[in-house]
């Protein structure tokens, strides 16, 4: 798989046969991020704020004959933690190639269930909010991080130089408590590179495709 940070929360995950864009913002919804402009199979999105539910931004290419090579399970959860009061539901998506799996948290903001971890336990990939204020924040994603035990990491929904909401955190919070950090001066990440183990997550962080 081949993954993709166009911004925000917004990634784009490839195989060889498939592309699918997650959470795709729409225009000056998100300060600093160039527009989201995506051609992708399948579009899957989080909830319905205009920051991550902007469907009509990516052009959907017609599969054809072609069967679908991911499988996609959706866990239900929260955008706060009081049970949605605050900001609505939220949808964990877990995506399966057949030899990676990858969890994408959009807007969470709460634990998951026991039975939800226990679905996102070992993963390949995790791409988890850190930012705080509208989802969990460094320490609330750290602490999750160390009980799920993914094999990678990718920190997604903070503010940085390129972008982001004044009232959310930048990255460094949830890196300072990581101890594997690499920092990439590229927007892409490919999972066919080497696995690091499994007691110390590799935090990557990647530089979005869409900020100025």
């Amino acid at each position: 798989m081949k993954i993709t940070w166009i911004g925000h929360s917004c990634f784009r995950v490839e195989t060889e046969s498939w592309s699918v864009v997650l959470d795709p913002y729409a225009d000056g919804s998100v300060p600093g991020y160039r527009p989201v402009r995506e051609k992708a199979n399948q579009v899957l999105c989080s909830h319905e704020h205009g920051d991550h539910n902007a469907r009509g931004c990516v052009t959907l290419e017609p599969a054809g004959n072609k069967a679908v090579p991911l499988e996609v399970t959706r866990l239900e959860t929260y955008h706060d933690d009081v049970r949605g009061t605050k900001r609505g539901p939220n949808t964990i998506h877990l995506l399966s190639d057949g030899v990676c799996r990858i969890a994408h948290l959009g807007d969470l903001g709460c634990g998951p269930e026991p039975e939800q971890k226990a679905a996102l336990t070992g993963l390949d990939l995790l791409m988890i909010p850190v930012g705080g204020f509208f989802t969990i924040d460094a320490a609330q994603a750290a602490g999750l991080v160390r009980e799920l035990k993914p094999k990678r990491v990718i920190p997604m929904h903070y503010r940085s130089a390129e972008g982001g909401y004044d009232v959310i955190s930048t990255a460094e919070p949830f890196l300072r408590e990581m101890k594997n950090v690499i920092r990439l001066e590229s927007a892409q990440y490919t999972l066919d590179e080497e696995a690091p183990l499994v007691s110390t997550p590799l935090v990557i962080v990647l530089t979005p495709q869409n900020g100025e």
